[in-house]
């Protein structure tokens, strides 16, 4: 039987409905990925507010208030004199995993409720299981490439892979990971809640399984982190088979001779890494394949091509999980189906006053879809109803793209940072440096790769950094860490790196930059070892 899925070239993304336990939702799309990432949507600057950290009893922990606030009333929304947990957590993935920790750490009584496995989509069907899947298609390209094992003095036979056992790395790795998760929650004393959360009113929630009957829980603080799900335009049919989500590629169960990856954003580019190195052909054949794809013209409406393929996987971005949380309790509306937040994370009501007490970090919000940003984001509310006034830094937030090579970035691209400083009037500088001056990445020899620095002259502040080469995804943490704690070129310059080391592309680059300002913290005295 043969499947059809008709696309428009730069088709803008409809709606598309998702379940959530049983209720479907109309959940809108992400804006279209045909542009460069844009950091600064979803970038907040560094504020420096508060005292010292502190660690604040729960009996006596305050808050900061906000000059609008709303307590919205429905059917259940008499707010509870007292309460069952200090924190209560609707979505056990990352940003919920992180910020579950984190509370226990201050002191916090906390409870999590998940309804489906602990680890979320990034450990179950992510993050997690698509980094094994990368770290065979790598191998596999090594083992492949000829040219280059001869360059190192080495001789392979032809080599192989056992599809089934691919599909059990990854599986047994994704296990691995959960239940380590799930240990070093319940070793902390936290309440992992089975079910699905759904709001009833001010700090108040119930949770249970489809059959049974439904648990009532109170808590000072609520934080929604309940992720997201793949999303499939409009017209398009998901059968698992040949028509297919990142959540059915990451089994791998099967290789298609020929496939096509609709979208070429994170998800797509790695899954292509990964059929390429075992033996896909992304270009597409016509010879009476199972998935014929329909190409036409998103202005114009007329057809431009005509392919047929094995399969089709459908990297078309992700969606908010968000439907049947009870937001229509609080009075809190959806916005493309994400929660709308402020800078703390804090929900925001249809009105656009905070809801006391409520926050949603992660996909959920879409301020940021990565897991690492949702895990920096529970930390961040934590901090925030411990007493302690945080804003995380989003632009500080790295990405990365684990293809062979690497691709990874932080903040603005040069074309973002020239728009940024015609606009407030200053000027910027662009240094770069390569890979082959390296002698860790020539003795592995993988010379072909560079580093990007972008950066104020008259400053030093770094305004982005992009790599692109092996280990990318790990040497951009030097950048990002020093954008965080506000460290500029001229103060890093004077970093030591371990020789030789991949670390000294980003020496390198750093001391390639010609900054005007004088070093802005120097060191007064030497350190006697």
């Amino acid at each position: 039987m043969q499947s059809s899925v008709s696309l428009s070239i730069s088709q803008p993304h409809s709606s598309q409905a998702f379940a959530r336990s049983n209720q479907t939702s109309e959940l809108s799309s992400p804006p279209p990925c045909n542009k460069p990432l844009n950091l600064r949507f979803c970038g907040l600057r560094r504020e420096v507010l508060g005292s010292k950290p502190h660690r604040v009893l729960v009996a006596r922990r305050g808050r900061i208030q906000s000059k609008k606030q709303s307590v919205s009333s429905a059917a259940n929304g008499s707010v509870p004199n007292s309460f069952d947990y200090d924190l209560v957590i609707i979505g056990a993935g990352v940003g919920g995993h992180g910020a579950a920790l984190h509370a226990v750490e201050k002191g916090l009584k906390t409870a999590i409720i998940e309804g489906d496995v602990i680890g979320g989509t990034c450990v179950n069907r992510g993050c997690v299981p698509s980094k094994a899947l990368l770290a065979v298609s790598g191998r596999m390209r090594e083992l492949q490439n000829d040219h280059h094992l001869k360059a190192l003095g080495l001789q392979v036979s032809a080599a192989g892979y056992d599809r089934q056992g691919v599909a059990d790395h990854a599986n047994t790795l994704a296990s691995k990971i959960r239940s380590n998760l799930t240990n070093s929650l319940k070793a902390l004393g936290v309440d992992i809640l089975t079910g699905v959360g759904t709001i009833l009113g001010p700090q108040k929630v119930k949770y249970g399984k489809v059959g049974f009957s439904d648990n009532v829980i109170t808590a000072k603080d609520i934080i929604i982190a309940t992720g997201s799900v793949p999303f499939v335009p409009k017209g398009i049919e998901v059968d698992g088979k040949t028509v297919i989500t990142s959540d059915h590629a990451l089994k791998l169960e099967f290789v298609p001779d020929w496939i096509a990856i609709v979208g070429s954003g994170y998800i797509g580019l790695e899954f292509s890494d990964v059929y390429t190195a075992l033996g896909s052909e992304i270009t597409p054949a016509k010879d009476g394949k199972p998935v014929t794809i329909e190409l036409i013209d998103a202005k114009t409406k007329r057809h431009k091509d005509t392919l047929e393929v094995d399969a089709a996987l459908i990297a078309t971005g992700r969606a908010p999980f968000t439907k049947g949380l009870g937001l229509e309790n609080i009075h809190v509306v959806t916005q493309r189906g994400f929660v709308p937040v402020d800078e703390h994370m804090k929900v925001i009501d249809a009105d656009g006053n905070q809801v006391p007490h409520l926050y949603c970090i992660g996909d959920a919000n879409g301020k940021m879809m990565l897991a690492h940003a949702a895990s920096a984001q529970g930390i961040s509310v934590i901090e925030q109803v411990s007493g302690k006034n945080h804003v995380l830094n989003h632009l500080s937030i790295p990405a990365a793209c684990f293809t062979h090579p690497e691709i990874s970035m932080v903040v603005l691209t040069e074309p973002q940072a020239r728009e940024k400083a015609e606009k407030e009037g200053f000027e910027i500088s662009v240094a770069k440096t390569s890979f082959k001056a390296n002698t860790k990445a020539l003795a592995e020899n993988e010379g072909e790769g560079l580093a990007k620095l972008i950066y104020r002259p008259d400053n030093g502040e770094i305004l982005g950094v992009h790599i692109f080469g092996l280990h990318a995804a790990d040497l951009i943490h030097e950048a990002s860490n020093a954008i965080a704690l506000g460290t500029r070129i001229q103060d890093i310059k004077f970093a030591v790196h371990a020789h030789p080391t991949l670390s000294e592309v980003l020496d390198e680059l750093f001391k390639s930059a010609k900054v005007n300002a004088r070093v802005s913290s120097p060191v007064n005295e030497p350190v006697a070892v």
